[in-house]
């Protein structure tokens, strides 16, 4: 193999002069607020304030507060090194309680009355002042000891006002499941131990407990009644109603055999109000009709987002209902997470919404966090249309930043699709390659950590929006043990043979041959749909687009493996991204000179290699230097690489993009966020954290992963003639 032209990595390298936008949030940090991505509880005020509660939000925004469409404050303390949120939050006239967790990092954490002793976690309620919600307000009691009186470290402060309701090994946590709150008592549904339980507001003692079934969420009547959702975690959630005493009242509604009750309200004329995150994706109201409640109306079309065009979003088309509530003018609020409250993680991944309607039920406002872990990809048939992991997003880019982009579908059909990897594999969609093939569009979404890759494929007249589950290339065991009727182990391939977007045991292929793909970073889709995977040490594997079978599914099949060797001067590969058309190999990963640190994992590596003639004998034409300084603050390495038009484009973990032109090797320029996002980019944390489409006027849009704030940052550049 020829030698290469080494270019080195120019540390001044100029900044280029692009433009700062993004997709998916409805604020863009730009003035230090975004929506959270993940809502799994509300509490509504009177005047409309609403209080939010979610087990995770990547910047700590797990507890935050919104009116009018505007984030209000977030109440911090409640994100990690040992705080956790959770799935319940209520309000009185005084303070704000959120159910939160406390760990103590396997130990690391050890301060008495702070934080559990090792091996435990504690389950409990923090309380807040509901006019400045960062404000702890302490009580004799709870977590505390007699040593932290005085103490002012903030985690001291934090524990003066927690209350611990469990304390439980560490792995069998016992969360808080629903909570309301008067003026004078606070209910907290212990929904582990089957029990109801009763404390003083202020001095948060306990009162009393009665016995409840699994308790979900709860709400308080105006005579001191108290509605629950009970046997919250099977399958078919019922509704009752206690007295003050705990005594049974026997007024409930019963609900419909599909009802799948995620959160209970009432208003000010006595109704009930139930979010059902079945099938119906609806909010139903429920009346007093002689001695019971029975059903009196909805707010929200029926069948939500999957109604009509299936995945199209609209007012009133909710899509996995977290929370409902209501405010003293009869405007009720509405939270979504694509998915509902039980799911795990995974609700941090499928796009946070919180709504408002008036009672007349049109739409107030609304505000969206909708992308987590997630990339971008343009339609490669659509050029103002963009993928992500599971959304597709419509542009019009004579809007002014943050404003360029409309969310226009919604991929994951789980009533239809239950078997979709995304809701078996990993806890986020995946990040996404669109390509045409045959006049037909394909999505392909590598996971985080670049296990596995899913394929889908669309049909607008007969599903919408949705993304039809269509093959399935597993890598190791473990993170596939979940998807349904898998084979043993991993190396498997799946198609939809019988095109109905289920796993039958059937559709699966064992990989018979030597050419293993577990294992490694690279993965890469052509344009002509060839699939490439990048091990650490065996090679480059091609695997061969064969087609589409009879239900338009592309075919690829072990014995289509090509392997190609570690190219030199490699001795560790990263990334592989292949031209077709120019027959050209973008090849990163680490030499001897410059060996792999498995400190930082993810890295593409320290040296790119642009290859010709790659199928007919490699020629190598440069070698970059890439960015690799790990004592700088913050880290200076490259975690993703994609390759458009005439330039290659590099991502540090930082954001900061790297230009480099594709026929030289030269680096143009950096780009860097600016003011429209606080010149802030969260961690990119994924393999596929970059992507590039040339317009046709010659500007180029540069996506890149944002972890931080529930979106994916979007650059224009136009390159200087």
């Amino acid at each position: 193999m020829a030698c290469a032209l080494v270019v080195s990595y120019a540390k001044a390298a100029p900044v280029l002069d692009a433009k700062t936008s993004w997709i998916g949030n409805t604020s863009g940090f730009g003035d230090g607020a975004w929506t959270q991505i993940n809502i799994t509880a509300i509490a509504v005020a009177p005047d409309g304030r609403v209080f939010t509660n979610a087990p995770w939000d990547e910047s700590g925004a797990e507890a935050s507060v919104y009116r009018d469409g505007k984030v209000l404050g977030v109440a911090g303390g409640t994100h990690g090194w040992g705080a956790a949120g959770g799935n319940a939050v209520a309000v009185n006239s005084r303070y704000v309680f959120v159910a939160v967790g406390v760990g103590n990092e396997k130990g690391r954490l050890v301060k008495e009355g702070v934080w559990p002793s090792k091996g435990r976690y504690w389950s409990g309620v923090s309380r807040r002042e509901i006019g400045n919600v960062q404000r702890a307000v302490p009580f004799d009691g709870g977590g505390m000891t007699k040593t932290l009186a005085s103490d002012k470290d903030p985690r001291a402060m934090l524990a003066r006002s927690f209350l611990t309701v469990n304390d439980t090994p560490d792995d069998a946590r016992q969360d808080i499941g629903g909570l309301a709150a008067s003026d004078a008592s606070l209910y907290v549904a212990n929904t582990a131990q089957d029990r109801i339980e009763s404390y003083n507001a202020q001095s948060m003692q306990k009162n009393g407990q009665w016995s409840a079934p699994q308790p979900g969420r709860i709400a308080l009547a105006p005579d001191g009644s108290l509605w629950a959702i009970v046997e919250s975690l099977g399958e078919h959630p019922r509704i009752a109603h206690y007295a003050a005493s705990g005594a049974l009242i026997d007024d409930a509604p019963r609900l419909p055999a599909d009802n799948i009750a995620a959160d209970i309200a009432l208003d000010q004329q006595g109704r009930l109000l139930i979010a059902d995150n079945g099938p119906r994706q609806q909010v139903i109201f429920f009346t007093k009709q002689g001695k019971a409640f029975r059903e009196s109306g909805a707010l929200g079309e029926r069948g939500g987002i999957f109604a009509g065009v299936a995945g199209k979003p609209g007012p009133r088309r909710f899509n996995g209902l977290t929370g409902v509530g209501v405010d003293a003018s009869g405007n009720v609020y509405v939270s979504t997470n694509g998915v509902g409250v039980h799911d795990g993680p995974i609700g941090a991944g499928l796009g946070a919404t919180l709504e408002s309607y008036a009672p007349n039920g049109a739409l107030r406002w609304q505000v969206q966090g909708l992308l987590f872990v997630d990339g971008a990809w343009i339609d490669p048939g659509r050029p103002d249309s963009v993928y992500t992991g599971n959304k597709r997003f419509e542009l019009d880019l004579s809007k002014p930043a943050g404003q360029e982009w409309k969310y226009a579908g919604f991929l994951s059909g789980r009533f239809k699709y239950p078997d979709d990897p995304v809701f078996h594999v990993d806890q986020w969609p995946g990040l996404p390659i669109a390509r045409r093939l045959e006049g037909r569009t394909f999505l392909y979404l590598t996971d985080m950590y670049a296990d596995h890759l899913k394929i889908y494929r669309f049909d607008e007249k007969r599903d919408g929006e949705l993304a039809i589950p269509s093959g399935f290339i597993a890598g190791r065991a473990r993170p596939v043990r979940n998807v349904p009727n898998r084979p043993e182990g991993g190396e498997w391939i799946w198609r939809d043979s019988n095109g109905d977007g289920r796993f039958d045991t059937n559709e699966f292929r064992r990989n018979q041959g030597k050419a293993r793909l577990a294992g490694g970073w690279g993965w890469w889709v052509d344009a002509r749909g060839d699939i490439w995977r990048t091990s650490d040490v065996r090679g480059i594997h091609r695997l061969r687009y064969g087609g589409l079978d009879k239900q338009g599914n592309p075919i690829y099949d072990y014995a289509d493996i090509q392997t190609y060797a570690v190219p030199a001067p490699f001795t560790e590969l990263r990334r592989a991204v292949y031209d077709a058309p120019s027959d050209t190999m973008y090849v990163t990963g680490y030499t001897s000179d410059e060996p792999f640190d498995s400190r930082y994992w993810k890295e593409v590596g320290r040296r790119l290699v642009r290859y010709d003639h790659w199928s007919s004998g490699p020629a190598a034409r440069y070698s970059i230097d890439l960015p690799w300084d790990t004592q700088a603050r913050p880290l200076s390495t490259i975690i993703g690489v994609t390759v458009e038009g005439q330039y290659v484009f590099a991502v540090e973990p930082v954001g900061d993009v790297h230009v480099y032109d594709k026929d030289s090797g030269r680096e143009v320029g950096v780009i860097r966020p600016g003011p429209e996002v606080g010149h802030a980019s969260g961690w990119v944390d994924v393999p596929n954290g970059v992507s590039a489409h040339r317009r046709g006027n010659g500007e180029y849009l540069v996506f890149v992963e944002e972890d931080a704030r529930g979106k994916v940052m979007m650059y224009r550049w136009t390159p200087k003639s």
